[in-house]
């Protein structure tokens, strides 16, 4: 076999060097991000901010969580990412969604440029066209604490045992968690509610309560129409002659109609509990803020 010259073989040492430098890089020589091969925190990207704290929570300080949706002005269902929110997803390992038409945008983001993507959703058996508002579930949490917890250890087999003692940690918490809700149903159990929107459904069945708002009006608020005058008047007639308990109204959806359902409520002494859809600032968790919304239900139900 004849000898190979030096010059001849120096592309392939030289593309070989430059293998290795990458390797030492994290960026690897045709490694894959899912593989699990990598070392440093999974850079994790949440589309909304109801999943962020789930996600360190789960992750510990095996993740790096970055969300693109904080503000509870900004309605999900509208957003329009920036080209600075792309550039967020594209570059992380791993990209969650609520999913069930909230944030169709990121999942897309994601898919196009190949990140590993988890819709919440899905994975708990909701689909486009069913409530949306699935982080008020208690079913709904455990199922994406469970989802999550399997993709960390996918994406970071070596750290199997710290995810798995973060979620039984979870878990324990989330235990507590349902048992005040079930001591608050105790006295919310078949109080009855009407609702400008339904984004606290999942959360008032774990309450156990009866949901009187015309179905008609729910219908055309879903599909972001205008209700029809008999639904606006059947919804205010149960708050003047207080056949409900309570309202409960979404902040974020403020116009002149519920101007005008939150006014009649408020001469007719019906208790409001507002919510928005996006998480408040001021809680450091989705369990914060719904031990929050419990208390709040309790009292607006007496």
């Amino acid at each position: 076999m004849p000898k190979r010259s030096l010059s001849s073989s120096l592309p392939a040492i030289i593309s070989a060097l430059v293998c290795l430098v990458l390797l030492a890089t994290s960026a690897g020589c045709g490694a894959s991000k899912q593989d699990g091969s990598e070392s440093g925190p999974i850079s994790v990207v949440t589309s909304i901010n109801q999943w962020s704290s789930l996600a360190t929570r789960l992750g510990g300080d095996q993740v790096e969580v970055k969300t693109v949706l904080r503000n509870t002005s900004t309605d999900a269902h509208d957003y329009e990412p920036t080209t600075a929110d792309i550039a967020m997803i594209s570059k992380a390992d791993l990209v969650i969604v609520n999913g069930a038409g909230v944030d169709e945008w990121a999942a897309k983001a994601a898919q196009t440029n190949g990140v590993e993507l988890v819709d919440l959703a899905a994975r708990s058996g909701h689909r486009t066209g069913d409530n949306p508002h699935i982080w008020f579930s208690s079913q709904t949490r455990s199922s994406a604490a469970k989802t999550l917890t399997q993709t960390y250890k996918k994406l970071r087999p070596r750290e199997a045992d710290r995810f798995d003692r973060l979620n039984q940690a979870w878990n324990r918490d989330q235990t507590r968690l349902n048992e005040r809700i079930a001591k608050v149903k105790e006295s919310t159990r078949g109080k009855r509610f009407a609702a400008t929107e339904s984004v606290a459904s999942y959360l008032t069945e774990d309450l156990g309560m009866e949901d009187l708002t015309p179905q008609g009006y729910l219908r055309a608020v879903a599909n972001e129409s205008e209700p029809s005058p008999d639904d606006i008047r059947r919804f205010r007639e149960l708050l003047r002659e207080a056949k409900v308990d309570l309202l409960v109204y979404n902040t974020q959806e403020a116009n002149s109609l519920t101007d005008q359902i939150t006014g009649t409520a408020r001469t007719s002494k019906v208790p409001i509990v507002q919510i928005s859809e996006q998480m408040p600032s001021k809680y450091n968790s989705l369990e914060d803020w719904i031990d929050a919304l419990i208390k709040e239900f309790a009292t607006a139900a007496g």
